[in-house]
């Protein structure tokens, strides 16, 4: 079958047959049909999730199971009769279509990547990435991020000096993450912007139901970044730094603890995850506050609440909506049976508003006493590697960009990404002075 023809066939049993047979279900009242539904286009799913939680702690719809109970998406999450992985290649005639027409291209949502692998493969990988990102390493980082972030806002001084709206997304909660991780990873400035557009290009891909020519788009975008990446770690062979990616090639070179696709897939899910959350917690963070400046004056009254109010955004708006899971074996989850290869489906972001967790859920309050309790970052052995280089970044980000520009005015034509599982804002509009 020609290249394009297996593109075509894999497409339409991926993506277009799902969707489908999804809007069908949504149509005739299945709740996680609604819920994919509302978000597509990156629309508000408030409502939805709303609807799922009056259903109960653990929904069984159409495809999959679906919870917004915060104690059932921790069980799921963290506990040891669930593994991660992709739930559209477990058997059947669907399933094995795909297997035979997926692109051959490293997928964020495939093995080896440290999304779906599970011991032990997921915790030698994890051990070699996760010296870069403890506390005391992060905390080392604080002050390179800080002057990131003051060169980023005095770029906008001209601006900001002339009146002229600006674009936050594109100017600043975009640049500051991708700095920060590039340097990291070795990636050199002039190929900065390369790696922007590339990982931008690749976050559909955590998605199904893609439209035929956005598949297209996306998986075009997949195999240049890792057409630049196999360049990348070829150049750091050749000349190697200090950087995280140089020790990952050294481990990979001296001992042969990686092959080369395990070592391409880390680096590749590091530096685009490494930015792309992020890009959207500081977003969504400017975003809130400029809407709550009731909250913004609290912050700059009580500046010690901002660690605080960064966990809080987290919660209220997560950078990620959902995640899920796949049952090891027969279960009973609160008086649901569960059969085992069963998927489920935690939605992070209404667990984050389980009003049994937390007081009055929908309101925005940069002091509350337990917002570390929210699930942005999943739980258990997937909990997110980066954790505290994103909360580093999203208190420096936020906190010099309100300390410089306090008087940011939002501008109409604000708008949100489209991707359902990524949330965050592609537009931000804003004139500063």
């Amino acid at each position: 079958m020609r290249d394009d023809a297996r593109s075509t066939v894999y497409w339409g049993a991926a993506h277009e047959l799902p969707r489908v047979v999804v809007r069908t279900a949504a149509r005739r009242g299945d709740l996680q049909g609604r819920l994919i539904v509302a978000g597509a286009g990156g629309g508000e799913v408030w409502d939805a999730v709303e609807q799922v939680r009056r259903a109960g702690p653990l929904y069984r719809g159409r495809f999959a199971f679906l919870t917004v109970d915060h104690a059932v998406t921790r069980e799921v999450l963290a506990g040891g009769d669930f593994r991660a992985g992709s739930p559209v290649r477990t058997g059947g005639l669907l399933g094995g279509l795909m297997a035979r027409t997926a692109p051959d291209l490293l997928h964020p949502m495939e093995p080896p990547s440290l999304l779906v692998t599970e011991p032990p493969t997921h915790t030698r990988h994890r051990q070699l990435v996760s010296r870069v990102f403890t506390a005391r390493a992060v905390q080392n980082l604080r002050t390179r991020t800080e002057q990131i972030a003051s060169e980023l806002l005095d770029g906008l001084a001209t601006a900001a000096a002339a009146g002229e709206p600006v674009d936050l997304v594109a100017a600043y909660c975009a640049l500051l993450p991708v700095t920060v991780i590039s340097e990291i990873l070795g990636v050199p400035p002039g190929e900065r912007p390369r790696v922007l557009a590339l990982g931008s290009g690749v976050a559909p891909s955590l998605d199904f139901g893609l439209g035929f020519w956005q598949f297209r788009s996306v998986t075009a975008a997949m195999r240049d970044f890792e057409s630049w990446l196999t360049g990348h770690i070829a150049q750091l062979r050749r000349e190697r730094g200090e950087d995280l990616l140089s020790q990952l090639i050294a481990a990979r070179d001296q001992d042969g603890g990686l092959d080369e696709s395990e070592l391409k897939s880390i680096a590749g899910l590091v530096l685009a995850a490494g930015f792309e959350t992020t890009v959207n917690l500081l977003g969504n963070g400017i975003a809130l506050l400029s809407g709550h400046p009731e909250q913004l004056g609290r912050l700059r009254g009580q500046p010690e609440l901002w660690p605080g109010a960064v966990e809080e955004i987290l919660r209220i708006d997560p950078p990620v909506l959902l995640t899920g899971r796949i049952s090891t074996r027969d279960l009973d989850v609160r008086g649901v049976e569960v059969p085992a290869g069963s998927y489920v489906v935690t939605v992070l972001a209404g667990a984050n508003r389980d009003p049994k967790v937390f007081a009055e859920p929908e309101t925005f309050d940069v002091a509350r006493a337990n917002a570390r309790d929210h699930v942005s970052f999943s739980a258990g052995r997937h909990f997110c590697l980066g954790a505290s280089l994103a909360r580093m970044e999203g208190e420096v980000g936020l906190r010099a960009f309100f300390d410089r520009y306090p008087d940011a005015t939002p501008l109409p034509g604000a708008r949100r990404r489209s991707n359902r599982v990524l949330r965050g804002w592609s537009r931000l509009p804003a004139r500063l002075s």
